[in-house]
Formats: structure tokens, sequence, C-alpha cells
């Protein structure tokens, strides 16, 4: 909730009370999500290599409740943000202070103690949910299943509550006490985990994966001209090792795909000591190490789809409210809406479509296709990709109308006379993408890694949003230095009614069609882990 608590209203917050431009507030606000996004690499790696996952988390909430603590007291201390701005009479801006080096180092300190925690807390939260599940059942299949639905429903939940709840209190009563709660329940909620340290159930981290992974290429380097029918050098059978850590010799089929990676754990003479053990590994891995590098391989084109995908997530927190910013949010005579809570209807589309997709579509399905969750997690995340697709047509157009309102009929102060639930459309569509592509890319990491690495795997996801923010950064620097030249409005000036918007979204949505191909492409040739251990487990012969 933390994150989720400042991410919600953090643009405004920039805007309004450091006096940023909004192309500069959504820089930071990108970028940061990008810095943290890609310290889940590292929150992972050290959870799977070396202090599990229960100890990362506790030390990563730590981290967490530090930086709360620093952002709030940016609100709650005058001096470490600039002093308001300056209005006449008529309510009318006249002078704004720019923040200082030491005002705004502080905020990014806060920032950066934020970041290394959800670092730690994002990538190894799921896994370690996971763990409590025996994932080797079928009835446990389906419980982790229906576990990472519900899990993203109560995210959903408390994103709910920062939206409305939390954004009320820092646009109505005080930006400390809405910094404030969730530091508070972040502080509450430490001892609560800790608390149940001991009926977890743990598993052990295993060593370096990178070095496994660098073992598998240079050995199969190494053995590339090998030939399997021809070479006398070939024992034919494969280095296997058993769960007790048992060494064995498989015969495995060598198969087209991946073939020249298996060779890395294909038995030569002289790769075994006089006592069977491997004499070196950066000649011969087991097939355990060649499985895992085809599994991260496999994957890498799938995950770099995710990109452009979920750059329409990162509009969310930045142009579509200042969308908001410029039109009637008022509901009934006397209550006006945050800018900041326009992002709840996403929100309520995926709390009324999670139960209804788990209890009515999943089960249908299940009965047309024969298949254990109704579609293949490749179609579920397929289908969050053509969402995408839509939302920012839909935005383009909605935009398009609000512009044209705004040009015509707008107020002194540029609010079109169009009520903001108009945009509502656009972010149900974007609560479909979070359903079916977010959670979709979830499951696929966690199905297909293996349990050693599932904290690395799922810190996947968290470099694929990092990919989509740096990229959303990329493509609006280009936007914003291409257009507006030879007397043309810039696409993203800071008065949204005299830029084009609707440009900004068709763009996106082009890009979002080029890289369905792509995934498409992608889709069609992939094999799901499952699947190839079903087909080689039929082939396979233990020897020892």
């Amino acid at each position: 909730m933390a994150t989720y608590g400042l991410q919600t209203n953090f643009m405004v917050y920039l805007v309004r009370e450091y006096h940023m431009d909004q192309v500069s507030a959504a820089y930071i606000l990108n970028i940061w999500t990008g810095v943290y996004c890609l310290l889940t690499v590292v929150g992972a790696s050290v959870a799977d290599i070396y202090l599990g996952k229960f100890l990362t988390i506790a030390l990563a909430s730590l981290a967490s409740l530090l930086g709360m603590v620093t952002i709030t007291m940016t609100a709650f201390v005058p001096q470490l943000r600039p002093p308001p701005c300056i209005l006449n009479g008529q309510k009318h801006l006249v002078q704004c202070v720019s923040n200082t080096k030491t005002q705004l180092g502080f905020l990014l300190a806060g920032l950066s103690l934020l970041a290394i925690g959800t670092g730690g807390i994002a990538p190894c939260s799921i896994p370690f949910s996971v763990d409590q599940f025996d994932s080797t059942t079928v009835e446990g299949r389906k419980s982790v299943h229906s576990f990472l639905n519900w899990y993203y429903a109560s995210s959903t939940v408390i994103m709910l509550i920062n939206q409305t709840l939390v954004v009320y209190i820092q646009d109505s009563v005080s930006w400390a006490l809405g910094f404030g709660i969730p530091a508070l329940l972040m502080l509450s909620v430490i001892p609560l985990f800790l608390a149940g340290s001991k009926i977890y159930h743990h598993v052990k981290p295993e060593g370096t994966t990178f070095i496994s992974f660098a073992q598998v290429l240079v050995a199969a380097y190494k053995k590339r001209h090998l030939n399997l029918h021809n070479d006398e050098r070939v024992c034919g059978v494969f280095l296997d090792v058993s769960s007790d850590g048992n060494v064995l010799l498989s015969k495995h089929s060598l198969t087209t795909k991946f073939s020249s990676l298996k060779k890395a754990a294909l038995v030569v003479d002289h790769d075994l000591t006089d006592d069977g053990s491997c004499a070196n590994s950066w000649k011969l891995c087991s097939i355990q190490q060649v499985e895992e590098v085809i599994c991260f391989t496999k994957i890498l084109p799938i995950w770099a789809s995710g990109g452009i995908c979920f750059m329409t997530s990162a509009q969310e927190g930045t142009f579509v409210v200042s969308q908001a910013l410029k039109m009637d949010r008022h509901i009934g005579p006397k209550f006006e809406m945050p800018a900041g809570s326009i992002k709840v209807m996403s929100l309520i589309t995926l709390c009324l479509c999670i139960p209804l997709y788990n209890r009515v579509l999943q089960p249908a399905l299940r009965k047309i296709t024969k298949h254990e969750n109704g579609i293949t997690t490749l179609q579920r995340i397929g289908l969050g990709y053509l969402f995408s697709i839509l939302f920012a047509v839909v935005a383009g157009l909605v935009e398009q109308q609000r512009r044209a309102s705004a040009l015509s009929q707008a107020s002194a102060d540029g609010v079109a006379p169009m009520s903001v639930f108009w945009l509502f459309p656009q972010l149900m569509f974007l609560g479909m993408v979070e359903l079916f592509g977010f959670v979709g890319h979830i499951e696929l990491y966690n199905k297909e890694f293996p349990e050693k690495m599932r904290s690395i795997g799922n810190s996947l996801i968290y470099l694929c949003i990092a990919g989509a923010t740096y990229l959303s950064t990329l493509v609006v620097s280009i936007v914003y230095s291409v257009t507006g030249k030879h007397g043309e409005p810039n696409w993203l000036d800071n008065d949204i009614n005299a830029g084009r918007l609707d440009y900004f979204y068709i763009l996106i949505a082009a890009l979002g069609v080029l890289n369905f191909a792509y995934f498409w492409s992608c889709a069609c040739g992939y094999t799901y882990t499952s699947s190839l251990k079903a087909v080689e487990s039929k082939e396979t012969d233990i020897l020892v």
C-alpha cells in the first residue's frame, strides 16, 4: 500500500507542491517507477541466491517504511518543499518559487528508499505465497491459479482505497496525513508478517543462478561441434541429478529445439571422474541447469512484448490525470472528484471482473476448451494486449472530443464543459489490460520457471514495467522534441488544450498493433514447460 499510496496522486503532488510542469513530473514518476522495477532483479537474486524470500521481504519492508516516513516529512515540514504559489485577488497565478536542490534531494532520497523496499518486496511476495501450496498436485495447481487471481483482487481493493479515501485526504485535508496513513499501515503490518515466520514453508536459496547460466552457455559452446550419431566421444547419455542430490545418467531426446543448449549436459569422454561425479562444471552441466536456461530463453520473446502493452498503464498516472484536471469533475452540486481518483474506474472494473472471470467465465470456457484454466496463459496475455490497443484508441477519440469542447466552450481556467465520466470507458479497458495482460504474465512466470527461480522469474514482470515506463519516457521525449515546429502546437504542450494528446494516444495504438503481431508470432511457436516434460518423460531412460 505504501507504493500504491505514493503512485496514485504523486503526479499532482509534484505539480502543486513542488511547482513542476507536467512533463518534468511525468519524467520523475516514470524514472522512479523504472528504477524500483529494475531493483526487483536485485531483490529477486538476493532472495533466490543468498537470503531467501522471507528475510528479503522483511528487510525490504523496513526500507519501504523509512522511505514513506521521509516522503511524509516533505509534506509535514514546510522547509522541505517550496513555499505556496502567490495568487492575486482573482486567484490567478502570479508567482511560483522553484524547488531547491536540497528540497528535491530530500524528496529523491525518500523515493530511493521506497524503490529499494519495493525492489525486495515485489518479486518475492507472490513466489513466497506460492511456496505455501503443493504445486505437484492438480488441486495445488488449481489453488495457485485461484490464489493469483484473488491476490490481485486484494491488491485492487487496496488501490481502490488509495484512489478514493487516501486521495481525498491528500487533496482536501492534508498531504502529510495522506502520506502518513500508508506509512502507519506499513509500520503495523511488519510485526504481523514477522510473527508468522515459524509457520511459513521456507524454500532455501540454492546458490548462484547466473553462474549456472554461464556454465551452461560455456559448456554448450565447447560442445557445439559434437555430432550425436557419428562422434565416437559421445556416450549418448546426459548428466542428471535426482531430488536427493544423487548423480544419474539419463537418456533424453535431443529435439531440434534447443538441441545446441542440451549438448551442455551430454556426457563425453573424460567428463566424469572415477567416482561418477562431474569433472569440470564448465564443461558438463546437469540437465536441470540446461532446462533452467531453456525456460528463460523461451520466455524472453514473450517478456519483451510486454513493454509496449504496459506502456498504456503508464499513461494512467500521467496524462489521464491531466485530462481529468481539464474536465468537469463535479458529482452533484457540492462534491468535486479529485483528479487522482479518476483511475478508480479501472480498479472497479477489476473488482467486478475478477470474481466474474473466476466463477462464471472460466468454468464455461473450461467446458468448451477442456483446458483446466479455460484458456491458455498465452491466450490470456493476448487478450490483455488487445484491450491495451482498445484503450489507446478510445482514449484518443475521447480526448479529441474533450479538446474540441474546451476550445469552443471552455471556462476561464480552460476546463471543458464535459463530464469526467467520459474517461471511464478507456479506464475500463485499462482494467481489462491488468486482468488479462498483467495477471497473465505473472501466471506464466510462476508456472514456467522452476521453484528455485520463482523470485527471479517474477521480477521479469517488474522489468517489463520498467521497460514500459522508460519506453513511455522515450516516446514522450521524442514526441515533445519532434512536434510543435513550424507554428504547429506541440502534442504534449503544458496547456493540454493547446496540445494534441489525441494524436499521442493514436500513436500508442499503432505501436500496440505492431506489438500484438510480434507477440502472436512468438506465441504460435511457444511450447509450455509442462508439455515438454510430458514428452521427454516418455523418452527418458534412467541408466544409473
